[in-house]
């Protein structure tokens, strides 16, 4: 493996005498060019749209691997997609093709399994990946209900496997240098508050017929364990994430990236108490059921993480619309998948960070459809964060647990929105204390035919 230690373009650290010495401690190691492994693993990938295939690309472009199969109800995903990897892989080959996850899994050996399906799927897909023997990259959030996460945490444990979650924030060049840099040289003083946010307009809300299922979906695989909808066009990419039936809404989607990466930088674990307000106040003209309008409270040892989400009007910082701000008694932190800014509340001068790109390097990028070209560097180091766990028998830096406190914070968030009242959770009892009702509701129904994992039983 050879040490990347090329960063000098990486980022500005302007204005002031810091930026001199912050400039020098960039430059040490991240990531690795490549993994080589004797033997090549041996991969698969389930969900070939959007991020899933984005997440095999930057594998293929870091490790040695093997793509021999393939798995989506929709073929004709499955076919672009096989036909993509035969171009990119090493030799060439054009990955098997399968439409059930679970013959996929009997069939082949497989060293790895990506997981990049809606969000109702990530569970039990993991799990039965986990039990064949696989390790698992599976993308956030990890599950629709506090006791699939719960179970995907006890399957990793049981069956001894990685699992790394898609939370790439904690693999994110500039990120990393800020919270070595300025959190973890306390450079905030004492922290007493943060605020994390997103004003993106993602909230997808039409109100589309109700129509014939298309020859080349499956459509009642699709749906899976999840409530039954009428099929009303395409699920994938935007409509499927503005049902609460699939997901958990904006909370679910952007906010546990946001937490995810405040935990990890202030070492936090799970919250000691969690509410939330919010509901659809504006865009009521569509079918979509998440909330337009939400605020959450994280509550920890004297410190609030707040959450604040609106899917119309203007940011509240047009620079930074999907952020954390994180308030200390020295100065104030903003960061973003995009750069980050630390503003002393007195002494010293502002450090700017910038966003890595890496396009000269991995010219491919430019090709790929939809690619998220500032997020590729992360992934791509997130990729090897995992397959060195692999390799060392570690834990990764994503590790399944702290995916799944994450997650289920956010879920735990919704379940205070709707019963008007804050939770507290106990992972030890995997209970919410003092409450009946919002602990019956920690375990999602699942559709006849589809049997709810368990962690006692998994």
């Amino acid at each position: 493996m050879n040490t990347e230690k090329q960063f000098l373009g990486r980022r500005n650290f302007i204005k002031g005498a810091s930026a001199a010495s912050l400039l020098l401690s960039s430059m040490s190691s991240y990531g690795f060019e490549f993994f080589a492994d004797e033997k090549p693993k041996k991969v698969a990938l389930i969900g070939t749209g959007w991020y899933g295939t984005s997440d095999l690309f930057k594998l293929i472009q870091v490790a040695n691997v093997e793509v021999v199969s393939l798995c989506d109800v929709d073929s004709n995903f499955l076919n672009d997609v096989a036909e993509q990897v035969s171009q990119r892989q090493k030799n060439g080959k054009k990955p098997k093709m399968y439409s059930d996850y679970r013959d996929m899994l009997k069939k082949e050996k497989l060293d790895i399994v990506l997981i990049g399906t809606p969000d109702h799927w990530h569970a039990l897909m993991c799990i039965e990946a986990l039990k064949s023997g696989a390790h698992v990259y599976v993308q956030k959030p990890i599950s629709v209900d506090i006791m699939e996460g719960e179970a995907m945490v006890a399957a990793a444990r049981k069956y001894n496997r990685v699992v790394q979650v898609g939370t790439q924030r904690k693999s994110t060049p500039h990120l990393i240098d800020v919270k070595r840099e300025i959190v973890d040289k306390g450079l905030l003083g004492k922290i007493g508050h943060v605020e994390m946010c997103c004003y993106y307009h993602m909230r997808a809300n039409g109100n589309p017929p109700v129509q014939p299922v298309p020859e080349f979906l499956d459509y009642e695989m699709w749906t899976g364990p999840a409530p039954w909808r009428p099929y009303d066009g395409i699920p994938h990419r935007r409509w499927w994430r503005t049902f609460m039936e699939y997901g958990n809404g904006i909370m679910g989607d952007m906010c546990v990236h946001m937490l995810d990466t405040v935990r990890w930088m202030l070492d936090l674990g799970w919250p000691k108490q969690i509410s939330s307000e919010g509901g659809i106040y504006i865009q009521k003209e569509g079918k979509s059921n998440i909330a337009d309008t939400q605020t959450a409270v994280f509550e920890y040892d004297d410190l609030n993480c707040v959450w604040q989400h609106r899917s119309w009007g203007n940011p509240a910082d047009p620079e930074y619309p999907w952020a954390f701000v994180i308030y200390g008694e020295k100065g104030v932190l903003k960061g973003s998948t995009m750069q980050a800014d630390f503003i002393p509340y007195k002494n010293g001068e502002p450090i700017h960070f910038n966003v890595l790109y890496e396009k000269e390097k991995y010219p491919e990028d430019l090709e790929e459809k939809d690619n998220e070209l500032h997020a590729a560097p992360a992934t791509r180091r997130h990729m090897i964060d995992f397959l060195e766990a692999i390799a060392n028998g570690t834990k990764p830096i994503a590790d399944i647990e702290d995916g799944h406190i994450s997650t289920a914070s956010c879920i735990l968030a919704n379940l205070s929105m709707e019963l008007g009242r804050p939770l507290t959770y106990d992972p030890k009892t995997r209970t919410v204390v003092g409450d009946e009702e919002a602990t019956a509701r920690l375990t999602r129904d699942y559709r006849e035919d589809w049997e709810h994992p368990h962690p006692d039983t998994v």
